[in-house]
């Protein structure tokens, strides 16, 4: 199958362009960074030293990894219900661009800024960390391996979140219930994360491998189970 990849970058700078214009969604990306950098935060400069060594063993740092997967759920959710809404998908799927191409593009549009946003948020929180918290909790909270975990594991994480969305996007009529399902959808991935940041799932370099391997696996796969069901005749006639 040849792609276009001058397709999917017009794809791509439309959806950046709408991203600024559009206010909901440049709120929806700043909310959810800023309730999963609060509580990690807090912990840091509120941990005595005397705690170090119980966080040593929590990774909380890898409780941030729910930042990827919640930051586009909802804007990708919208990918194709949003345009169904706003009539635009239409004039959209009568060029020649192909399906694959369509929403590829979508994907990469939704993945840049929602990585970029993860990436911001970590450094905030490395540089509040290492600024004002304890040395000892600072350095038992900052472990190389954590940080190249959230490194490598946020554009991973993110493009399932996102094929997650579109997919329930192309089936969808309605936005907000696209966006709700979206999170709900995504949710056992925020509870993965989480179970592994607080250490009832212990953290290994085989589990880190083994998860890698796997969300490379759902990535790939994503976005061939999600272009089957962009179907152009039911989207466009309105049909379910």
């Amino acid at each position: 199958m040849s792609i276009s990849t001058r397709r999917v970058r017009a794809i791509v700078r439309k959806e950046l362009r709408e991203y600024r214009r559009n206010r909901s969604v440049v709120a929806t990306m700043a909310i959810f960074p800023l309730i999963f950098l609060i509580q990690p935060l807090v912990v840091v400069l509120r941990a005595p030293e005397s705690s170090a060594a119980a966080l040593g063993q929590m990774h909380v740092l890898l409780y941030m990894l729910a930042i990827p997967v919640l930051v586009p759920a909802s804007v990708a959710a919208s990918a194709v219900a949003g345009e169904r809404l706003q009539g635009s998908l239409e004039p959209a799927l009568t060029t020649p661009i192909r399906r694959e191409e369509f929403l590829l593009g979508k994907a990469l549009a939704a993945l840049v800024p929602s990585v970029g946003i993860a990436y911001v948020v970590y450094a905030i929180f490395l540089a509040g960390a290492a600024a004002f918290g304890q040395p000892a909790v600072t350095a038992a909270i900052l472990q190389a391996p954590d940080i190249l975990a959230q490194l490598l594991l946020t554009p991973l994480l993110a493009l399932v979140s996102i094929w997650i969305g579109i997919g329930i996007s192309t089936r969808s009529s309605d936005v907000r219930v696209a966006q709700q399902l979206s999170l709900l959808g995504c949710l056992p991935l925020v509870a993965l994360t989480s179970l592994i940041a607080f250490d009832v799932i212990h953290a290994t370099l085989g589990l880190a491998l083994g998860l890698g391997a796997g969300l490379l696996l759902a990535d790939a796969a994503g976005w061939r189970i999600v272009a089957p069901m962009f179907d152009r005749e039911r989207l466009v006639t309105g049909a379910r």
